[in-house]
């Protein structure tokens, strides 16, 4: 699998930048994309100077259709794993949610996957192998308050998941979705001090009563967990696993 190509969106920082981490760890081709250059330079370099694999990176703007299309002909090689990372977070109830903050969030996390997995499966299909990755989140599975757009994005995720799984299911092609609970990254920090704004309590007290309160474990998520997760997602012995959602939650759904 090491000679496998892994293209991750929003990989210039949190999530995506350890997802690429961990392939790049283990010997995958990583093509990491971002809206940001000046990031996503920083970590081509870095992930360049301290791996011995090819480590490139583009802009792409998942909310931009042309951006989109043109994909697959700026990467510099066939992609065989697809990692939908990008997003987004914005805490407010909804009678006080902005509508066009509401849109973007569907437009990234919803929208730029299905779009971006067009792009790329007709590639996928001529080389008769494809594994799309979705970064879904335990709220891909419930629900909590001042998070409707982040929610219902995340929950179409999984059904967007399944159906390509169906549609693709004749082909060496599988797509899953990893659905973790808190993982500690920029984002993760952000909506830290947001739901501390919203309930008005410490950030400490967001840690402990709300974010780490339903998980059995107490504990973030490691990033290491989920590209390791999404690396064995990519091997022959998870051939047959597909449409599903992979919860990384310490517990969190067994509640």
């Amino acid at each position: 699998m090491s000679t496998k190509h892994v293209l991750i969106t929003g990989g210039a920082s949190g999530i995506g930048y350890g997802m690429a981490e961990g392939f790049a760890l283990a010997g995958f081709k990583v093509t990491l994309s971002d809206i940001n250059q000046d990031a996503l330079e920083k970590a081509v370099n870095t992930l360049s100077s301290q791996y011995d694999v090819s480590v490139k990176g583009i802009i792409l703007d998942v909310t931009n259709s042309e951006q989109i299309a043109s994909a697959p002909q700026r990467v510099d090689a066939p992609v065989d794993i697809l990692i939908n990372n990008a997003g987004i977070q914005f805490v407010s109830a909804l009678e006080t949610f902005p509508e066009d903050k509401w849109r973007l969030i569907i437009d990234i996390l919803l929208t730029g996957p299905a779009m971006l997995t067009r792009a790329f499966l007709p590639q996928m299909y001529a080389q008769n192998f494809g594994r799309v990755i979705n970064v879904g989140s335990i709220h891909s599975l419930v629900a909590s308050p001042y998070k409707s757009a982040y929610v219902s994005a995340k929950h179409g995720l999984l059904g967007f998941s399944k159906t390509i799984a169906l549609e693709t299911a004749q082909h060496d092609i599988t797509i899953n979705t990893l659905c973790p609970s808190y993982v500690k990254t920029p984002l993760v920090e952000n909506q830290i001090a947001a739901q501390a704004e919203s309930h008005q309590i410490s950030e400490e007290e967001v840690i402990n009563t709300i974010m780490l309160k339903p998980m059995p474990k107490k504990a973030f998520i490691a990033l290491s967990e989920m590209a390791d997760t999404a690396i064995f997602l990519c091997s022959p012995a998870a051939k047959n696993i597909t449409a599903q959602a992979i919860a990384i939650d310490g517990g969190w759904t067994a509640t």
